[in-house]
C-alpha cells in the first residue's frame, strides 16, 4: 500500500479495474501500481469496488489506511479460505494459544 498517488499512471485498483486513474481516486493511496492490484482483486472479489468505496467515503480520512488495511486482509482470508475466512485463522490462533498454555501448565505441575 502506497502513502500517495505518484501520478505516474493509474493505482492498483484503477489498473486492475481498467480504468484511468482520476485526481481525487479513492484509492490511490491505498493501493499501489505494483502489489496494489493483487490486493485490490480480492477486495473486489469480496465487496465489489462499489463497496468499498462507499464504505471508505464513509470513514474519516486519517481512518481510511486502518480500513483498507482491514479490508485487505479480510478479503484475503476469504479468497483463500471462502467457507471461514478471517474467523478460521482467529479460531487456529486460539486453538495455538490454549496449546501452549497447556503446556505451560503441565511443565508447572511436572
Amino acid at each position: 500500500m502506497s502513502s500517495g498517488h505518484n501520478g505516474g499512471g493509474p493505482c492498483g485498483a484503477c489498473k486492475f479495474l481498467r480504468r484511468k486513474c482520476v485526481k481525487g481516486c479513492i484509492f490511490a493511496p491505498y493501493f499501489d501500481s505494483e502489489q496494489g492490484p493483487a490486493h485490490f482483486a480480492a477486495v473486489h472479489k469480496v465487496f465489489g469496488a462499489s463497496n468499498a468505496s462507499k464504505l471508505l467515503l464513509g470513514i474519516p480520512a486519517h481512518k481510511r489506511l486502518d480500513a483498507v488495511v482491514t479490508l485487505c486482509y479480510e478479503a484475503l482470508a476469504r479468497v483463500r479460505d471462502p467457507v471461514y475466512g478471517c474467523v478460521g485463522h482467529i479460531f487456529a490462533l486460539q486453538q495455538q494459544v490454549l496449546y501452549y498454555e497447556y503446556c505451560y501448565a503441565v511443565q508447572i505441575l511436572a
